[in-house]
């Protein structure tokens, strides 16, 4: 009996021993026969062929770039006003006896035109006693002067030999009739300058902006009848950059001499139809504006609605014109596209070798067509205008095609 319990013990340690190699030996023995197996099939599977990428170059399209004399120009925007506007005031008080038909919106007039009137009736009443007055005192002028020359005479057949006093000749009463005499005088001047004053006449050749009351209507001295600017001349204030007084050869201060400035050309559409009229520059401010840092240049414009008048179009106030100004002459510059000009000093140059170069230049003037270009280039070097991101020194490029300047502007 025990020794058939020693059996069953014995079969069973067996049977236990292998469950727990089957549980822990055995996926182990496994999992290394997979790594195993995946290692003999990668040293025999054969090794790719190495791809060289190839860099391809970057198409691009070049201009030639041109030595050439240029003339520097400068572009700004602003409003036309007139060099005289005023208000139409009387100096007197009264009833508006007469209105201008000129004086009306829109109406023109000469100098020297009567636009208004106010009733001189009262103004003239003050004239005639202004009048009566000055010749009662002219009488008592002349009849003091007879009684002085009485009193002299008088005193010659009857005095005791001495000097006679001033009042004895009634000086003192000749001095009071003469200052009577000059203050009625001077009543009578004013009295005849408030009658003129009943007129008011045009100060200058102009056009009528406002009308602000009609005949009829009581006005007050100082008070507002219209509103009237000189068609004699127009000024048109721009604004100007430090940058751009250079390229128009402007400073601060400017004074045009002997009536020559600065030539401008001034252009606007009127009514659909486009318009231009010369213009010079004949003054500058003297400062910078403070808040804009913009320094204004004024032109000039003489005889707008006459000689001036572009094809019957008058240079008229309010209108907002663009300006060309025409700078100063520079030469033996080189002139490139403005597309060539990267940021505000870098170029790119095609090579021989079809290479890419980044060089820097010194830049006189640029505009939305062109760039003048002082220094850093040379003529006839090929300058490429197409875009190019991520441009770096000598990478490779494929000149498509080489363009004129011009046919680059125009594009």
């Amino acid at each position: 009996m025990r020794q058939q319990e020693t059996t069953v013990e014995r079969i069973s340690g067996k049977r236990l021993w292998f469950r727990r190699f089957a549980t822990f030996v055995l996926p182990i023995l496994v999992i290394g026969g997979a790594v195993g197996g995946l290692s003999v099939m990668s040293s025999m599977k054969p090794e790719p062929e190495e791809k060289k990428e190839e860099v391809k170059a970057l198409p691009v399209l070049t201009t030639a770039a041109k030595a050439e004399d240029v003339t520097l120009s400068v572009t700004a925007q602003g409003e036309v006003q007139p060099r005289s506007q005023i208000n139409i005031v009387p100096q007197v008080s009264g009833t508006l006896s007469y209105m201008s038909p000129k004086l009306i919106e829109g109406g023109a007039f000469r100098k020297g035109d009567l636009l208004a009137k106010v009733d001189p009736a009262e103004y003239e009443l003050r004239v005639v006693q202004a009048r009566a007055n000055v010749a009662q005192a002219e009488t008592a002028v002349m009849r003091e002067k007879s009684e002085a020359q009485i009193a002299k005479r008088d005193w010659a057949e009857l005095g005791d030999g001495n000097a006679p006093s001033s009042l004895t000749l009634r000086e003192p009463q000749m001095a009071e009739a003469r200052a009577r005499l000059a203050a009625a005088n001077a009543q009578l001047s004013e009295a005849e300058l408030q009658l003129s004053r009943t007129q008011i006449f045009a100060p200058f050749t102009g056009r009528v902006t406002k009308r602000h009351v009609n005949q009829g209507a009581y006005v007050t001295t100082g008070s507002p009848l219209g509103e009237i600017y000189g068609t004699d001349i127009m000024d048109v204030r721009l604004p100007l950059t430090n940058q751009d007084l250079g390229r128009a050869g402007l400073t601060l201060g400017f004074q045009a001499r002997r009536g020559k400035g600065v030539p401008v050309i001034l252009s606007a559409e009127i009514a659909g139809v486009p318009a231009t009229w010369k213009a010079e520059i004949i003054r500058t401010d003297s400062r910078f504006d403070p808040d804009t840092r913009v320094l204004f240049a004024y032109a000039e414009v003489v005889d707008p609605f006459g000689k001036a008048a572009s094809g019957g179009i008058p240079l008229a106030p309010g209108i907002f014109v663009n300006a060309e100004i025409r700078g100063e002459d520079v030469g033996g510059v080189i002139v490139i596209p403005r597309a060539g000009l990267r940021g505000n000093s870098k170029v790119y140059i095609a090579n021989s070798d079809e290479t890419l170069d980044i060089r820097s230049v010194s830049v006189r003037a640029s505009d939305r067509d062109k760039a003048i270009i002082t220094s850093g280039l040379e003529p006839g070097e090929a300058v490429v205008t197409s875009p190019i991101r991520g441009a770096a020194s000598g990478m490779k490029i494929d000149i498509v095609e080489t363009l004129d300047a011009t046919e680059t502007s125009d594009g």
